[in-house]
């Protein structure tokens, strides 16, 4: 087999602040907005690469989530604990600099990390974890 990862999905709470963070900050291109009943599912990918994507989803709408599951999923993702995903960045002090003056939530500023990477942690505006490492 060869596979290969094309879309990974992370949940967002508000679509204009996703679009703020991926597009306007991290630089991502806009590959599809699709609205229905009042929601927005936002894909988004990084600029030269067309077959890697990322779609931020409204939270818990799957119809065989509970209530308390939906509950437990916005509690989730207000801590911070619900979902996240690692980038890689060919300059990895420059593009925590360029997210520090956007005004973000930082988690972790660029560290050599025992394990051999350099890495830095930021959240999204909808509390996910985006992890990023100095590529190369």
């Amino acid at each position: 087999m060869n596979l290969t990862i094309h879309s990974s999905y992370l949940p967002h709470d508000d679509p204009d602040a996703a679009l703020a963070f991926y597009r306007d900050l991290l630089g991502f291109e806009v590959r599809k907005d699709v609205g229905y009943e009042g929601l927005r599912w936002i894909t988004v990918g990084p600029v030269g690469q067309p077959g890697i994507s990322i779609v931020l989803t409204p939270p818990a709408v799957d119809p065989g989530i509970t209530d308390d599951e939906r509950r437990t999923i916005t509690e989730m993702m207000a801590k911070g604990t619900y979902a996240g995903i690692n980038l890689a960045a060919a300059d990895l002090d420059a593009t925590f600099d360029r997210l520090q003056a956007g005004d973000i939530d930082i988690i972790q500023e660029p560290t050599d990390q025992p394990y051999g990477i350099r890495d830095c942690a930021v959240r999204d505006p909808a509390g996910n974890m985006i992890r990023i490492q100095q590529a190369g």
